[in-house]
C-alpha cells in the first residue's frame, strides 16, 4: 500500500506572506490542522494548529476580537511556519510514512511527486486507516492470535491447516515476542472456531486468543 492511494490529495495550500488571520479562517473552515505553505509551486514551509496557537494571544489577553485579529493579520505565516520540513513522496508505502513520523514525532508531513511537486498530505489519521484496512479490522471477520514458534515453515503449516478446512485467510500479522517467539494474528471467516483450535493444537501451535471485531 503507498502513500499515493492513502492521502489527501490536492490540499488546500496558503502563501508566506498571508496573515495568521487568513490561515486561521481557512483551517477553520476546511476543518484543516495543517496547511502547505507554497510560493511560485514550491513548497516553503508547513503551517500548523500548534503554530497558529504559540502565535496567538493567550486567553489571559485583554485585547478585544477586533484587537486579536488585527495583531493576527500583522503575523505573517513565513514569521511562524516549519521552515524545515519533512516530507515524503507518493510513491513510498504507507509503512515507511508511519516510521518517519515516528522517528520525527510528528502528526502529519506533505507529499511530493518524483519530480518535487507538492500532489497531497498524509497524516496520522491516514495511517490509522490504512492499518485498520491492510488489518481488516471493519470486516465483522474472526481474529485468532496464535503463539508460535521461531522456526522455518510455520506460516506454511498453519496455511495449510486452514486450507483444508476451505478457510480464506483475509490477513496474516507476525509479531515478534519476547525469547525469541512470535505471535501470529490471523482474521479470516470462521464459523467452527473449535475445531481450528483443536487442529492448529494438534499441530503443536496454540491459539491464545479469539476475537470478533467489526
Amino acid at each position: 500500500m503507498f502513500v499515493a492511494s492513502r492521502m489527501t490529495k490536492n490540499p488546500v495550500t496558503i502563501a508566506p506572506d498571508a496573515g495568521l488571520g487568513e490561515a486561521a479562517k481557512l483551517m477553520e473552515k476546511g476543518h484543516f490542522r495543517r496547511l502547505p505553505v507554497v510560493e511560485h509551486g514550491a513548497l516553503v514551509g508547513f503551517f500548523t494548529q500548534r503554530d497558529l496557537l504559540r502565535a496567538s494571544p493567550s486567553a489571559a489577553t485583554t485585547l478585544d476580537r477586533f484587537e486579536e485579529r488585527t495583531l493576527l493579520s500583522k503575523i505573517k505565516v513565513a514569521d511562524v511556519m516549519q521552515k524545515d520540513v519533512v516530507t515524503v513522496t507518493d510513491t513510498m508505502t504507507i509503512e515507511e510514512a508511519a516510521l518517519i513520523m515516528a522517528r520525527e514525532k510528528i502528526g502529519g508531513m506533505p507529499v511530493l511527486s518524483e519530480v518535487g511537486r507538492l500532489v497531497g498530505i498524509i497524516s496520522s489519521t491516514d495511517i490509522f486507516n490504512a492499518f485498520i484496512t491492510v488489518m481488516g479490522l471493519d470486516s465483522g471477520k474472526t481474529r485468532l492470535t496464535i503463539e508460535v514458534a521461531d522456526r522455518k515453515g510455520v506460516l506454511r503449516d498453519i496455511s495449510t491447516i486452514l486450507a483444508e478446512m476451505d478457510i480464506n485467510i483475509d490477513s496474516m500479522v507476525t509479531i515478534p515476542q519476547e525469547g525469541g517467539t512470535y505471535e501470529i494474528i490471523i482474521r479470516a471467516d470462521i464459523g467452527d472456531v473449535g475445531t481450528v483450535k483443536e487442529r492448529l493444537f494438534a499441530k503443536g501451535f496454540r491459539v491464545s486468543n479469539v476475537r470478533q471485531i467489526g
